[in-house]
């Protein structure tokens, strides 16, 4: 699964988490485990989200909030 991870990401570019669940059916959690291993390794970085603060009325999908980097 780390492969199939690498591979979305280094040809995808960036992914938010809801794409790399549906792409890898995984759970969340499995998969910020494995983006936790390529950060510290720095291949991976996570993006704030562009939106900024939006004043908390909940309505975004926060799996589209949380955005990763392949680092080439």
């Amino acid at each position: 699964m780390m492969a199939d991870l690498k591979a979305y990401l280094s040809s995808h570019g960036r992914a938010p988490m809801a794409e790399l669940v549906n792409h890898l059916h995984a759970d969340p959690d499995a998969i910020r485990g494995m983006l936790d291993l390529y950060i510290r390794k720095g291949r991976v970085k996570r993006l704030e989200s562009e939106l900024g603060d939006c004043g908390g009325c909940a309505k975004c999908d926060a799996f589209q909030l949380e955005i990763y980097e392949w680092l080439d």
